[in-house]
C-alpha cells in the first residue's frame, strides 16, 4: 500500500510543480540580490540573508527560513489535506477499503506520502540553494562564517545543514498531522487544508500577543525557526530540542485522533 501511495505521489504533476513553486522563491531572491548586491540589514529579513553576498554556501539555511513560515507549510497542508478527504470526493475511498487493506495500513500509507513530500520538497530547495547560492555569489574557502562570528569547516558546515533540514521536516510533519486528521473529519480536500493553515495562521498571531505569553510555549509554529541556533558556536540545543519534543506531542495527538476518527468512521454508504 505504501508503495502504491509513494508512486501515485511521485506519479503526479503537481507533486512536482508544488515543490517547482517553493522552489522558485528564494532562487528569485537570490537573483533578485545579485543583481541589486543589497541585502537586509543583519535582524530585519529572514535569517543569514545579509550574510549571502559573501558567502553563498549559507543560502540553503536562508532559503529554508524563507519558504518556511507559509509556502513550505501551505503546500504540506495542501498534499496531506488531500490524502483521505480527496479519495472521499472522488468516490474512490469506499473502494479502496472493499479490497483487503486496513484502514489502519492506508492511513500509515498517507502519511508516509506525505512524509516523502515534505521531504522531497526541503532536499530540493536546500540543493537548489547551495548551487544557485555558491554559483551567485561563491563560498569562502576558510569556513562557513556562524550567527555568533565564528568560523565553521565546510564538514561543520554541511552537517549542521542536514540537521537543518531533518529538523524543518519534522516541523512540518506536524502540520501534516493536522491537515490528515482533517481529511479524516470532512471529506473536502480544501477543507482539510484550510483549516490547518487557519490553526496555523492563528498560532502564528498568538506569537505576537503578549497576552498570549502562556500559551506562546505551546504554539505548533514557536520553534520553527529555532534551527538557526544550530549556526551558532557552540550550538544552543536547548529550542531546538523543545521543538523536538513540541512536533512529536502534537503528531502523537492529532495522528491519534485521525486515527480513532478513520476507524469509526462509515465511509461505505
Amino acid at each position: 500500500m505504501i508503495r502504491v501511495e509513494l508512486s501515485k505521489l511521485l506519479r503526479r504533476p503537481r507533486t512536482w510543480v508544488v515543490i517547482g513553486l517553493i522552489d522558485a522563491l528564494p532562487t528569485l531572491v537570490a537573483i533578485l540580490l545579485a543583481l541589486t548586491d543589497i541585502g537586509p540589514r543583519p535582524g530585519a529579513g529572514p535569517v543569514f540573508l545579509s550574510a549571502v553576498l559573501s558567502n553563498g554556501a549559507l543560502f540553503p539555511a536562508a532559503a529554508l527560513a524563507i519558504v518556511l513560515p507559509l509556502f513550505l507549510p501551505v503546500s504540506v497542508a495542501v498534499i496531506a489535506g488531500d490524502s483521505v478527504a480527496g479519495e472521499a470526493q472522488a468516490g474512490t475511498l469506499r473502494y479502496l477499503l472493499v479490497r483487503p487493506v486496513g484502514r489502519t495500513r492506508l492511513l500509515v500509507a498517507k502519511l508516509v506520502a506525505s512524509l516523502v513530500f515534505v521531504l522531497l520538497a526541503v532536499v530540493v530547495v536546500a540543493v537548489t540553494a547551495y548551487v544557485v547560492g555558491t554559483n551567485l555569489f561563491g563560498s569562502d574557502p576558510v569556513g562557513t562564517v556562524t550567527v555568533s562570528g565564528t568560523s565553521l569547516t565546510p564538514r561543520q558546515a554541511v552537517f549542521r545543514t542536514l540537521i537543518a533540514m531533518l529538523y524543518v521536516a519534522f516541523s512540518m510533519m506536524g502540520v501534516a498531522a493536522m491537515a490528515l486528521f482533517l481529511s479524516t473529519v470532512t471529506d473536502s480536500p480544501l477543507a482539510a487544508a484550510l483549516g490547518a493553515l487557519a490553526f496555523l495562521i492563528g498560532s502564528s498571531i498568538l506569537l505576537t500577543l503578549e497576552a498570549a505569553q502562556a500559551l506562546q510555549p505551546y504554539l505548533p509554529t514557536r520553534y520553527w525557526l529555532s534551527f538557526v541556533d544550530l549556526f551558532r558556536d557552540p550550538i544552543r540545543w536547548r529550542e531546538i530540542l523543545r521543538g523536538v519534543v513540541l512536533q512529536a506531542v502534537y503528531l502523537v495527538v492529532l495522528l491519534g485522533a485521525a486515527w480513532a476518527n478513520f476507524t469509526t468512521k462509515d465511509v461505505k454508504s
